[in-house]
């Protein structure tokens, strides 16, 4: 399949969008984020919402054929102080948003921003990032995901058919955006534009009647887009969506998933790849093997339970650290440390005793 392309490869499926968004990439499966928040804010009345939407976002769900790529497109507008923000998750798509009024914190993998009224967003599919910190300020946001069939970094992004720009351009688009770490552009009036009519089509009574329009400012959206990175000459970076990059992506969420079973197919099958290949390309990243990288996460895990959860049995920490026994777990910490369970416990207690009262105490 052309790496750009429109449309799904021929052995796909047609039709609507799953209603389950799945990434396969770090150590475990991540779904769509739903913005629980949000819909929470809605139901108190601090926050307005209009938004068409697939899947399980909060909005108005349209029928499953109108433009079913189409994540979510839509505003809130916060005029009071909120109570509420978008804790750190992740969408299945491109997501572009913008800040028509007001101020809020955008944070994105280890950088934060203020946006302020003017600002635009562009975060890669399956991107980590959060809204609000903790809070979300008064602000007007627009904004759109398009589902480009993104489910690992280095899968080639599949545009919907109705998307009209050339096959040049939307080549050009493709490495601008995927391979693009910038998170924050001052918008031109042009997007700004495009985002206002899109969040007056999402209030359309039927959206049936307004799936042209749509499809029109969407079009308008990106090609807008497309010249307005051209002009700030990105600097691209490839190796945002190589195979070294979904494993690098893997290895790094992996001490958030150590209980686990993991397997070295396992392991080789969430990043894509066959065994060996999975398992070179985690030496190159770590100069270990896959066995010996996760049991090093485990180790580290365990040290950092028996140091600061005293409440915690040994048996506990071995089998929310991923070991299957007790003994096995003694039998490895020991090899890696010199001490057993225990003896590291102790030693953490005695120079640390303050921590370990107020635990308890707690």
């Amino acid at each position: 399949m052309n790496p750009h392309s429109k449309g799904r490869g021929p052995n796909e499926a047609k039709g609507p969008v799953p209603a389950t968004a799945v990434f396969f990439s770090p150590s475990a499966t991540y779904h769509a984020d739903r913005c629980e928040p949000l819909r929470a804010a809605v139901r108190r009345g601090e926050v307005r919402l209009a938004a068409f939407v697939h899947r399980d976002y909060p909005g108005r769900v349209v029928p499953a054929d109108l433009l079913p790529e189409v994540s979510t497109v839509g505003f809130w507008d916060a005029t009071g102080t909120q109570t509420w923000g978008l804790d750190w998750h992740r969408n299945e798509g491109i997501e572009i948003t913008y800040l028509a009024r007001g101020r809020t914190d955008f944070l994105v993998d280890a950088e934060s921003f203020l946006l302020e009224s003017g600002h635009l967003t562009i975060t890669r599919p399956w991107q980590r990032h959060r809204v609000g910190n903790p809070c979300i300020r008064p602000s007007r946001l627009c904004w759109l995901i398009l589902d480009v069939g993104v489910r690992r970094p280095d899968q080639p992004w599949q545009w919907p058919d109705w998307l009209i720009l050339s096959q040049p351009d939307l080549e050009r688009l493709t490495a601008l955006l995927s391979q693009n770490e910038q998170p924050v552009w001052r918008a031109n009036d042009e997007i700004g534009a495009c985002f206002e009519r899109l969040a007056a089509l999402v209030q359309t009574a039927d959206p049936l009647k307004a799936q042209t329009r749509l499809q029109l400012s969407i079009n308008e959206l990106f090609i807008a887009l497309r010249e307005l990175l051209e002009e700030h000459e990105v600097e691209l970076d490839a190796r945002l969506v190589s195979t070294r990059r979904s494993v690098e992506m893997f290895l790094s969420a992996l001490p958030q998933h150590l209980h686990e079973e993991w397997t070295l197919d396992r392991m080789a099958y969430q990043c894509g790849l066959g065994a060996s290949a999975f398992a070179n390309y985690c030496r190159q990243i770590t100069n270990l093997t896959p066995a010996k990288y996760l049991i090093h996460c485990r180790v580290e895990a365990a040290k950092q339970a028996l140091a600061k959860q005293p409440a915690l049995s040994i048996t506990d920490v071995a089998l929310g650290c991923g070991f299957q026994t007790t003994q096995y777990f003694a039998t490895v910490f020991h090899t890696k440390t010199g001490l057993s369970p225990s003896a590291w416990r102790e030693g953490a207690d005695r120079a640390n005793p303050a921590a370990r009262a107020t635990e308890l105490e707690a």
